[in-house]
């Protein structure tokens, strides 16, 4: 996609037309019901209900997820977690419709049995007689009442962005409020849900609308939007204790939005459906269960948009949470469904140790988050009291309540982390207080390397790589310890069927999770190794637990002994593979193996209990260190935990040297900079540091070499490349016909991460840009970035006008550090001067100034420079200048 100048729209378009729609569709259809049922006082039953359900899931749970992930990537905060919490909302809304439609639905052997009249006469008093069952509708209550807390929140939050926002969420709000009552009252809470229901249409269409109109003509066309109801500075001052710290995230990332706030709205419905069936309101989790899963998943959206920010610590914190709850919510649905029976329950639970390695894990995230603020450590901390609450071992008198209260207090704590993470991402200010750094980066460093010379403290550690290792090894701790037991456990049913969730969802749903992490993260060898433990686990739940209940037969087990010899084998090239990585890796997979020689032995019946506990409580020891060194050092993007050197170092020929891809300089020496600056004049492609991320930098005077770069980077015609200047004086002496206002607006966003798309003129051949005019840029616009970065700035004194963009493969992330152009483009490129780690981790925030004369600019592309600020600044110099 192009705009009308030819330049890319590389931005996404507006998710919130999906999102809102998404709402208001939703909200018809259980209109049409609700008022269906207040006229006619017939419930819907069967399979209306299901297909309602159904349509509910797609529209209000797909189709606006979709809009949250692209909110996520358009860097707008709060319609990102708005549209995933709703679609969460949504999903389990239709699934407990299914549910419902499900278990009314009349038998299929009495419709057959009975003339057509018949059937529809007992068909409708059926419905009018069946009534909702008493456990759908507490779980249903369970689900929605946090839900209206965070949709008020969400109403609020949004007042300080734009006015028609807090109308549709305030609208949504309102609907879930007479939703509950309506399970409980009369048909009258149906009406008022409905009209509520109306206008949440009504509101959902016009700001559609307006936002649709303002995506194609780039204006605020109708009103609505670009105007808050209140300023969000008037909800504090920016609090200097509570800024960021910079072992959390040291650059602005502007390429997607944060996710902590998500990550905390999930933490809020959790814990508070598990508090309403602790304290005995719901009877049974089968529902509950549905509700928890769906916020689940949603909260390993957060997770993923953390991991896509190069953020280890929120990618390790929201997936390890996600994955407490998914296994909470079915260990208490097989409680309570299945086994049903306290004494069998208790029996059960007081064989299983797998909760412990949660209270270990709680116990790192505390590490972790000990520089960042005092709200992230003290939600750690109710973390740890959560989990503490939930022992198998503490009796069953006293587990519930005690896991009750500690699911209340960590709920509004994450209450409280929602608002303050959305309004202080939206103000990018500390407005709502979240405290100071417990302690300093400096000091938690100082602790961590104590003893251990600074030289190898000092090494790099790229997070880019790693940033999901700790979930990784968390993961296979929690399956390791879950699957821990004796051999009088593997003949207790209620054990089995406990055991089943904790091993199964740790060590092959979520690890399959990490898998896809890995791979992002173009960790290749990481991604191949958490994909084999997937099945490894996988395939010891169905043997060793569900194998068991369901009594397989002696062949049937001689199936599962060549899937372990194939495990071993396959595990004994990873052990080759880790060895020339680190000792960590090394033993988890050594262990692995002994672990895996036990699987094959019960396979045939000859099962050494002793040596199973012992291997998979050292393997859970393991994954607990390697999880806590890998955090802390992705953190602070140094080694401060040793993990081990590799074991095997790959020999190289002394008598000649290792062969570069292709030549290197180093930024810091004249000779470096002359060097490339030489490649560029003979016309090579060399990449080269920015103010913002690397890019391919090609000179104006060799137009052969702007081709060579559509080449390398597999870079569509389309797209047109740029040009990079060493200052505005540079520009002025080439005197295009710019307006005052066009220039006083590039003296006050030049040098730095902004790019103005400006008219095409011969000025640029008195610029220098000469025989590449045509390959630059359209044929009526061009781009220029002046960098505020001394040795590009250099460069191009030296060389003149230099084409360039980003150093990476079309499609994939930038290269925020030269390793990554080298390891990436290097056997294609001409040279790399290289300047180690880049000041940015987006590019620069592109704007089209073709009708700046016109008093409007666009942002083609929000990068570093965000565009709240951008419009800031020409608003401030129109001021000026008109």
């Amino acid at each position: 996609m192009t705009t009308s100048d030819g330049f890319p729209a590389s931005f996404y378009g507006e998710p919130g037309v999906l999102g809102m729609l998404s709402n208001g569709i939703s909200a018809f259809l259980v209109l049409l019901q609700n008022f269906s049922t207040a006229h006619t006082g017939i419930a819907p039953q069967g399979v209306e209900n299901i297909l309602a359900g159904v349509h509910l899931i797609l529209i209000g749970g797909l189709c606006q997820l979709v809009a949250g992930l692209l909110s996520f990537r358009k860097y707008d905060h709060l319609s990102g977690t708005a549209f995933i919490g709703y679609a969460a909302l949504w999903g389990s809304f239709g699934a407990t419709r299914i549910y419902f439609g499900a278990v009314t639905e009349p038998p299929t052997a009495m419709l057959n049995n009975m003339s057509l009249s018949t059937n529809m006469t007992n068909y409708m008093l059926l419905n009018a007689t069946t009534e909702i069952p008493l456990y759908i509708k507490e779980s249903a209550i369970a689900g929605l009442v946090p839900y209206i807390l965070l949709s008020f929140l969400l109403a609020f939050c949004s007042a300080t962005v734009n006015y028609i926002m807090p109308f549709v969420f305030g609208a949504i709000t309102a609907t879930l409020i007479f939703e509950a009552v309506a399970l409980v009252a009369s048909s009258w809470a149906l009406v008022v849900s409905g009209i509520l229901e109306l206008l949440i249409l009504i509101f959902a269409i016009y700001g559609s609308a307006a936002l649709l109109v303002k995506g194609l003509t780039q204006r605020l066309a109708l009103k609505g939007f670009g105007t808050p109801l209140f300023n969000v500075l008037l909800l504090g001052t920016a609090n200097s204790s509570s800024t960021q710290s910079s072992g959390q995230e040291k650059k602005k990332n502007t390429k997607y939005a944060e996710p902590m706030a998500l990550g905390f709205f999930c933490d809020t419905v959790a814990p508070f459906i598990f508090a309403f069936y602790s304290f005995g309101y719901m009877k049974s989790f089968g529902l509950g269960a549905v509700w928890v899963s769906i916020i689940s998943v949603a909260q390993l959206f957060s997770s993923y948009y953390a991991h896509l920010r190069q953020d280890c610590y929120h990618t390790t914190k929201f997936g390890l949470h996600a994955t407490y709850w998914l296994i909470k919510a079915w260990d208490e649905f097989v409680a309570s469904a299945l086994i049903v029976e306290d004494s069998e329950v208790t029996a059960g639970r007081e064989m299983m140790v797998g909760n412990w390695f949660f209270v270990v894990a709680a116990l790192v995230l505390c590490c972790g988050s000990l520089n960042m603020d005092v709200l992230e450590l003290i939600h750690n901390l109710l973390f740890v009291l959560l989990t503490v609450s939930t022992i198998p071992q503490i009796p069953i008198q006293g587990y519930y309540i005690f896991f009750g209260v500690a699911c209340s207090l960590f709920s509004a704590a994450s209450l409280y982390g929602t608002f303050s993470r959305l309004i202080n991402t939206i103000a990018e200010k500390s407005l709502i207080p979240v405290g100071p750094q417990p302690i300093s980066s400096d000091q938690l460093k100082k602790a961590l390397t104590c003893g251990r010379s600074k030289q190898g403290d000092q090494e790099v550690f790229f997070q880019t790589d790693h940033t999901s290792d700790a979930l990784f090894y968390l993961s296979n701790g929690v399956a390791a310890l879950s699957a821990l037991h004796a051999a009088v456990s593997s003949t207790n049913p209620s054990f089995l069927h406990l055991t089943i969730p904790w091993v199964l969802i740790s060590g092959a749903i979520i690890q399959a999770y990490v898998s896809r992490l890995q791979v992002t993260g173009a960790g290749r060898f990481g991604s191949v190794m958490s994909s084999i433990y997937v099945a490894v686990w996988a395939t010891w739940t169905w043997f060793r637990f569900a194998g068991n209940l369901l009594q397989l037969s002696t062949g049937a087990a001689y199936g599962f002994t060549a899937g372990a010899i194939a495990f071993l084998v396959i595990n004994a090239f990873l052990m080759l593979i880790a060895a020339y990585r680190n000792l960590v890796l090394l033993f988890l997979t050594a262990f692995m193996e002994v672990v895996l020689v036990c699987f094959l032995l019960s396979t045939l019946q000859r099962l050494p209990y002793l040596l199973e506990m012992t291997m998979l409580a050292l393997l859970s020891i393991i994954c607990t260190y390697g999880a806590l060194a890998s955090m802390l050092n992705c953190i602070f993007s140094q080694r401060l935990l040793p993990m081990g050197p590799a074991l095997l170092k790959e020999k190289v020929r002394q008598e000649t040297a290792p062969e570069l891809p292709c030549p290197l300089a180093n930024s810091r020496l004249t000779s470096g900079l002359m060097k490339i600056a030489g490649l560029l004049e003979e016309g090579g492609v060399c990449g080269v540091p920015t103010d913002t991320v690397y890019a391919l930098a090609a000179s104006c005077k060799n137009p052969q070499a702007i081709e060579k770069i559509y080449n390398i980077k597999d870079r569509p015609a389309e797209k047109p490349i740029c040009i990079c200047i060493s200052s505005v004086e540079q520009l002025v002496a080439a005197k295009p016909p710019f307006s005052q206002l066009l220039w006083e607006f590039m003296r006050n966003v030049y040098p730095g991460g902004i790019s103005c798309i400006v008219s095409k003129g011969d000025w640029l051949l008195r610029l220098g840009v000469g025989p590449a005019y045509d390959r630059v840029g359209t044929k009526d616009s061009i781009m220029i970035r002046v960098p505020d970065h001394t040795v590009t700035v250099h460069l191009c004194d030296i060389t003149g006008p230099l084409a360039i963009t980003s150093a990476n493969p079309s499609g994939e992330p930038d290269s925020t550090h030269h390793s990554m152009v080298i390891n990436r483009l290097g056997h294609k490129i001409q040279g790399v001067l290289c300047d180690g780690e880049s000041n940015e981790v987006v590019a620069s925030t592109v704007v089209n100034c073709l009708k700046i004369d016109e008093g409007t600019i666009t942002i083609v592309r929000e990068g570093c420079v965000p565009a709240v600020k951008v419009q800031q600044i020409f608003d401030r110099v129109k001021s000026r200048v008109v």
